[in-house]
This record gives structure tokens, sequence and C-alpha cells, in this order.
């Protein structure tokens, strides 16, 4: 994903989940996907999907059971 794209979908997580620091940083030797960080913690990926030019994205975070509370 190109910077561009990276702003854009940063703009809308933020104001989607209503926190501004969220961050949405590029993947090296990736271009179809991006990585999402609530501070500096990672938690989980945003892929692109372009299929014939009709273009989505998918937020994928893994939740581990040891961080749910009891």
């Amino acid at each position: 994903m190109d910077p561009t794209e990276i702003a854009r979908l940063q703009t809308y997580m933020r104001s989607k989940f209503g926190v501004e620091n969220l961050e949405i940083r590029a993947r090296p030797k990736k271009d179809d996907s991006a990585e999402v960080y609530f501070g500096e913690e990672f938690i989980g990926v945003v892929f692109k999907d372009d299929e014939e030019g009709d273009v989505s994205y998918d937020f994928n975070m893994a939740i581990l059971a040891i961080d749910l509370p009891e």
C-alpha cells in the first residue's frame, strides 16, 4: 500500500474507533498489507483486496486468551 492509502486508512480507523494513537505502518517487503499499532503495541494487519478494480480492506486482529480478563 502506498503512503496516501495508508494515511486514508489510518484516518478512517482513528475516527471509527475513536482513538488518536492508532497508527498504520507500511510492511517491509509487502505491498498488499500494513501493520496496525495501538501506541507501540502491534494489534493486527490490514490487507488490501483489489479484485477487478473493486478495492476493499480486511482488518485482522488476533486476541490471545491470556490477554483476556478473568
